[in-house]
């Protein structure tokens, strides 16, 4: 009798592809939300990278024309850099800017100015308890008073 019984459930397939899906495809879907997310970080550490950069050019131009900008004026434009098209992070408290000038400059006859950026990265993985995650890029800025 359970020789039968096993016998007419052996060829029995219904429901497989759902048991194997439930079974495969948490992991699944958080390896793909994953990928997602490495891919969200790089864009925005590139576009710190990229604010970083355009910051220095500004202030580089600026300090050419005669025109010196001071630290905060340098994490002002950060921020409404970091803000504007084509990066669109979001405003503070998620990004933020510091320009620092170290007391030993490096160069003689330039100002070196330290900017240093930091974004929070907003999470598709708080289902499997990872939170946001932070971002920092620091770079100098060397300019020569006209």
């Amino acid at each position: 009798m359970i020789k039968n019984l096993v016998s007419a459930l052996l060829p029995d397939q219904t429901a497989s592809a759902a048991v194997e899906f439930a079974l495969i495809g948490p992991a699944f879907l958080a390896m793909f939300l994953g990928v997602m997310q490495v891919g969200i970080g790089m864009q925005n550490y590139n576009a710190l990278r990229s604010i970083s950069a355009d910051t220095a050019r500004w202030a580089v131009v600026n300090y050419q024309t005669g025109n010196q900008k001071t630290a905060i004026q340098m994490q002002q434009k950060a921020t409404d850099l970091a803000a504007a098209a084509p990066y669109g992070l979001e405003a503070s408290p998620r990004f933020t800017a510091f320009v620092s000038s170290p007391t030993t400059q490096r160069v003689a006859g330039a100002t070196e100015f330290r900017i240093t950026l930091t974004y929070q990265v907003r999470t598709l993985l708080s289902v499997i308890g990872i939170g946001e995650i932070p971002l920092t890029y620091t770079r100098p800025i060397f300019v020569i008073p006209s």
